[in-house]
């Protein structure tokens, strides 16, 4: 049920079981965001631009984002150049700087390392279409809140914003 309404640019919060496709309901609606920004001539992105992600991913964990990566890149295979990297903590800062150079259609991120990449000026996020806060009740059980409120300041006005989560209760009632 949430994939046509993620699909039609709408946020949305999802609360569901492991297992039951969350990250599909918004992977899907990501890649199909992607590709429809490539036949559109006015949202195209010329070579030696860069432009960082159209589409973030705040994770809590390394694991998570790297579990969200994988399924991007099986998800969008027939993607022609589908350019996705992750950014998180416990990993050199090289690969991760080169990963964010040049064109970059998804980015998927710890919000710790995401804020450092950003204070730094690595990390490009003024042309974010869609954030996605994936797990965002474990992110507020691990302190992430400041992180988040910081990294969603800095994205445009005008994005689209999933969540997906346990709960939306308490402290992830609030943010939603």
């Amino acid at each position: 049920r949430a994939v046509p309404v993620a699909m039609r640019g709408i946020d949305l919060l999802v609360s569901s079981q492991t297992g039951s496709g969350k990250t599909a309901a918004f992977v899907w609606p990501a890649l199909q965001r992607i590709l429809e920004a490539r036949r559109d001539p006015a949202r195209k992105r010329g070579k030696g631009q860069v432009w960082g992600p159209r589409v973030l991913v705040l994770a809590p964990t390394r694991e998570l984002a790297m579990q969200v990566s994988r399924a991007f890149t099986v998800y969008g295979h027939s993607v022609p150049g589908l350019r996705v990297a992750h950014v998180v903590g416990g990993v050199p800062y090289h690969a991760q700087l080169k990963a964010l150079r040049g064109p970059l259609d998804v980015l998927i991120a710890t919000p710790g390392r995401l804020l450092d990449l950003m204070r730094s000026g690595a990390a490009i996020v003024g042309h974010v279409e869609m954030l996605v806060l994936d797990e965002a009740d474990r992110m507020l059980d691990m302190g992430f809140i400041d992180d988040i409120h910081h990294i969603a300041q800095s994205l445009p006005a005008a994005r689209q914003t999933l969540m997906t989560s346990a709960t939306f209760g308490g402290p992830v009632g609030r943010l939603a």
